[in-house]
């Protein structure tokens, strides 16, 4: 079977600033996949191409054998319209740093908003899948509450449920935890650990190295806009033989890696 997502020779450039530079990997479905690297290095940028927010100047990435945001008409490729790159990002849910919930609506409300509207699902059902998802993510009692009544772990956790609503075949997340106070940190941990148990395909950027030993199936580490490592958690964290990696972990704790 296919890897569900196929990325080759993949560059982005803002202006001058070359920032993923020939990146190739892909992910097995039910796979979890950490990318860890410093500031800048290119990791939001990657997550961004994959649901095709940037578009990438070069290369190819596939989404379920599918090129995504592009049509390949006599080996070149060809921007697709927006009616088709609309409904491939169906397919890709994101959750970013800020919750991004809208303000004047409820919780259940903010999660059936893009199913009813988008997807088209019957409203009735729309609702039935929201109070699941939000059984599942521990913020059922928290249905008719507004953003601004709850913790930023929760508004991160109803970001979640609300990506989930619209049944993506892959979840991207985006240093999500890094916005929070620490003791608000664990509960989002803990829902995308669940995630990840359920066989959900993820690739997550984050800084949390114990959940990355913990979670994922792999980790890649990202320099300067290319890929220098990947592989299990312990071949990445434990035994690091680039000079980067060896340098990034040394910013953290021994502990994360025995």
């Amino acid at each position: 079977m296919e890897p569900i997502i196929k990325v080759v020779n993949v560059n982005k450039s803002f202006g001058n600033l070359h920032v993923l530079k020939d990146v190739s990997f892909t992910v097995e479905r039910g796979e979890a996949v950490v990318v860890i690297g410093t500031s800048g290095c290119g990791k939001t940028t990657l997550l961004r191409c994959l649901n095709f927010l940037n578009e990438y100047d070069s290369g190819e990435i596939y989404i379920d054998g599918e090129l995504l945001g592009y049509k390949k008409v006599n080996g070149k490729l060809h921007r697709r319209s927006e009616e088709e790159i609309a409904k491939s990002r169906e397919e890709v849910g994101i959750v970013f740093q800020s919750f991004n919930l809208f303000p004047h609506m409820t919780v259940l409300e903010n999660i059936i908003l893009s199913p009813t509207y988008v997807r088209k699902i019957e409203k009735k059902k729309a609702i039935e899948t929201a109070k699941e998802l939000l059984d599942r993510v521990g913020l059922l009692d928290k249905l008719d509450e507004h953003p601004v009544r709850l913790s930023g772990g929760q508004q991160q956790r109803v970001a979640i449920a609300r990506a989930l609503a619209m049944q993506p075949k892959i979840m991207l997340f985006d240093e999500v935890t890094s916005a929070l106070d620490p003791e608000l940190v664990g509960e989002v941990l803990a829902v995308m650990k669940q995630l990840a148990k359920s066989g959900m395909t993820m690739v997550i950027v984050t800084h949390e190295m114990h959940f990355a030993k913990d979670v994922a199936n792999r980790i890649i580490f990202m320099d300067d806009g290319r890929i220098v490592e990947q592989g299990s958690p312990k071949e990445v964290l434990s035994t690091p033989k680039s000079g980067r990696l060896q340098a990034f972990l040394k910013r953290f704790t021994e502990d994360y890696f025995l």
